[in-house]
């Protein structure tokens, strides 16, 4: 009979191993009498990644998210958050949630309000906390106005705030931005890359597709309650390419233009398919360009945009589904 590891070693062991998923779902399914809501969706979320779930009005995305969060029972399927049962309340305690539809008391005030959900959490929130949760959604000036005077725009920054002021592991957020003007659009932005450097995990439901593109790093796209498409957006979008029109090209300015990736070239316009996403990439290659005595006329990026993709996918019900 051989004995198994020492405690010490165990505890070593886990320690080793690499967190679970902030999300893990499979074989989700949800019937409501003959309407199929969700059939076989399967994805994750990596700790400290921003994951973007899209698709139509009726795709099923709102069902996926009460799933993933205990408030509707599936048919069928699996869901651990944070490495837990989704129906385990230690899970559910450590999850920060924005719904599409909500409403808040309007005779509290702001910091009345975080005050209420910090105790329905059961965390330990200070005070000072609570005022830093309100700076970050632009409500410092406001934490002892009532809500019932709350634009819908700022009862949408509260509701950011209710969903952060507990220090949660995962953030799921339904429709972030629907109410918020282009400055308000603009602080969500900021609040998602601070929220990614913490190594909180995102996951967002939102039909602001330029939003999605610039701060999610994968993209879950759904369709009639069914996965369409998955991957980073690299994989969606394709190898991205820069588009050039020089004159002078020498040789040596050819050569490193070849250089930086697969060239092309017609007359005098050269276009490029990038062998990579570094973003010093094109800066670099034209400051070469211009030291090697080649005038640069337009320097171009092309590359399908999330929205062509998205619309290509429902259009013709083939999204390449990526695991």
């Amino acid at each position: 009979m051989t004995a198994g590891p020492s405690g010490e070693t165990a505890a070593r062991l886990l320690a080793e191993l690499p967190p679970s998923p902030a999300v893990w779902c499979s074989g989700l399914r949800k019937r409501y009498r003959r309407r199929t809501a969700v059939e076989d969706v399967s994805f994750s979320v990596g700790r400290g990644e921003v994951v973007g779930l899209l698709g139509p009005n009726g795709a099923g995305k709102t069902s996926v998210v009460k799933i993933l969060l205990g408030l509707v029972r599936p048919d069928a399927g699996e869901v651990l958050l944070l490495g837990r049962p989704a129906q385990d309340p230690r899970a559910r305690a450590r999850v920060g949630y924005l719904p599409e539809l909500f409403r808040y008391q309007p005779w509290l005030s702001a910091d009345e309000v975080l005050r209420l959900h910090v105790r329905l959490t059961g965390a330990a929130v200070p005070e000072g906390e609570r005022r830093e949760c309100l700076a970050l959604v632009g409500l410092a000036d406001r934490a002892g106005d009532r809500v019932g005077g709350f634009s819908k725009g700022m009862q949408q920054r509260l509701g950011l705030a209710v969903a952060l002021v507990a220090r949660p592991e995962l953030v799921v957020l339904d429709e972030p931005t629907s109410a918020l003007d282009p400055l308000g659009r603009a602080d969500v932005r900021d609040l998602l890359l601070s929220l990614k450097a913490r190594e909180v995990a995102v996951l967002v439901n939102s039909h602001l597709i330029s939003e999605v593109e610039r701060v999610c790093d994968r993209v879950v796209i759904l369709d009639k309650g069914r996965l369409a498409a998955s991957g980073t957006l690299q994989e969606l979008l394709g190898q991205q390419e820069v588009r050039l029109r020089l004159d002078g090209v020498t040789a040596r300015a050819e050569a490193r233009l070849a250089a930086a990736g697969g060239l092309t070239r017609e007359g005098n316009s050269f276009t490029i398919a990038l062998a990579d996403e570094d973003t010093a990439t094109v800066p670099d290659l034209v400051a070469d360009l211009v030291a090697l005595g080649v005038r640069v006329h337009a320097v171009e990026p092309a590359r399908i945009t999330l929205e062509e993709r998205l619309l290509g996918i429902l259009r013709t019900g083939s999204g390449g589904e990526r695991p």
